[in-house]
């Protein structure tokens, strides 16, 4: 029966109490009406409720399925396929840095406001940098994408093995950009992934076998950099009570490397990106653990507010810098759809297809893999 047919059925059925005038009558008939409106309004909203915010609160998520085109993992409408793969134009790497890894900045609009974590605790005086003449603001453009490893990140991996941290697991602290469908995870099955030319970072898969496809506990879609200190926005099945996700994360795989690569920014406010970016950046270090701090291949902010802070805060630190956004700029547009947000994809991990080098998603997986690699063998070789 439709569900104007159930409710004439429920109207004819309905026995009214007493004798009452239609004046009576009325308002009850007007309350039958108002609350199937409300349950036709509720079924529509279900069919959206999954959707993750981009740009701006209202818009599309527009990445697919790589494996399925025109498949959308997100249960919204499929997107246009990726833009600017009919250049000639290939990415090449020099063993260096001439890599590329794809970032978006969603909006983040949470529906519960996330509350700043003062961690107990101080970082160890051994491991706070000597303070530093920070550079011009716009060099970081010029960045590697592959960082070097400092005198001062050694310090926190010898900790954080002292502390009994796992050197052969890694976790990511991230949004939707960094969950396992688009980003790492195949490198756990030999038949989804080639690496081409780049077959010496086989041994850093071996080695950090179990971490590439692992459900971090601080990744997820809508997180920004306030959420993932929050306990607000834990997972309750497995975080101790008080607990954020980046402790929860911490604390459940013990990892030795996070590779941190939080796109979201607040909206009309990114300036807000610093102070918590700050607290998640000493939080991990206090933990003995080495951070990772990656910058973004969007500026939908305008100005670079975002990638200028990551790459201060990075220099401040004397921690690993993955300059994704260097990585991106030979790609054709960039690396980005044309919304200027999300990446272009195709077969995400077959870096011996000229053509798949040249997605900004592909970029993301090998050059993400390629700073793993040389961040790992010097921190493992002191």
């Amino acid at each position: 029966m439709s569900l104007r047919g159930v409710f004439f059925a429920t109207k004819q059925s309905y026995k009214w109490p007493g004798k009452r005038s239609l004046q009576q009558k009325t308002p009850r008939i007007d309350i039958i009406w108002i609350g199937m409106a409300l349950i036709l309004f509720l079924l529509a909203a279900c069919t959206t409720a999954g959707a993750t915010p981009s740009a701006a609160p209202a818009s599309d998520q527009t990445l697919l399925n790589p494996a399925s085109p025109g498949i959308n993992l997100l249960n919204e409408t499929p997107s246009p396929q990726p833009v600017g793969t009919d250049s000639t134009e290939t990415v090449k790497t020099d063993g260096t840095a001439a890599y590329i890894t794809p970032e978006t900045g969603f909006t983040a609009s949470p529906t519960v406001t996330p509350i700043p974590v003062n961690f107990p605790g101080q970082i160890p005086s051994t491991l706070i940098p000597t303070p530093r003449t920070p550079p011009p603001p716009d060099t970081w453009m010029s960045y590697p994408v592959i960082p070097t490893v400092s005198d001062t990140a050694r310090q926190i991996y010898k900790h954080g093995q002292q502390m009994g941290r796992n050197p052969h697991a890694f976790s990511k602290i991230g949004d939707c950009q960094s969950i396992t469908t688009y980003f790492l995870a195949d490198f756990e099955h030999p038949g989804n992934y080639r690496l081409g030319e780049y077959g010496i970072l086989q041994q850093t898969i071996d080695w950090f076998s179990g971490s590439f496809a692992r459900e971090s506990l601080s990744v997820k879609g809508g997180f920004n950099v306030a959420a993932v200190i929050s306990p607000l926005r834990a997972d309750r099945a497995r975080c101790k009570s008080g607990e954020s996700p980046l402790a929860c994360e911490i604390r459940v795989n013990n990892p030795s490397i996070v590779i941190i690569s939080l796109e979201e920014w607040w909206s009309g406010k990114p300036e807000n990106y610093e102070k918590y970016f700050r607290q998640i950046i000493e939080y991990v270090i206090q933990q003995g653990v080495v951070p990772i701090v990656a910058t973004k291949a969007d500026n939908l902010e305008g100005n670079h507010l975002i990638n200028k802070t990551i790459t201060r805060l990075a220099w401040e630190y004397d921690i690993p810098l993955w300059n994704f956004w260097a990585a991106v700029q030979p790609l054709p547009s960039h690396g980005l759809l044309k919304d200027g947000f999300h990446l272009t994809h195709g077969n995400n991990y077959f870096f011996d297809d000229p053509k798949t080098i040249k997605t900004g998603v592909s970029v993301r997986n090998l050059t993400a893999l390629q700073v793993l690699d040389a961040v790992w063998r010097i921190l493992s070789n002191p």
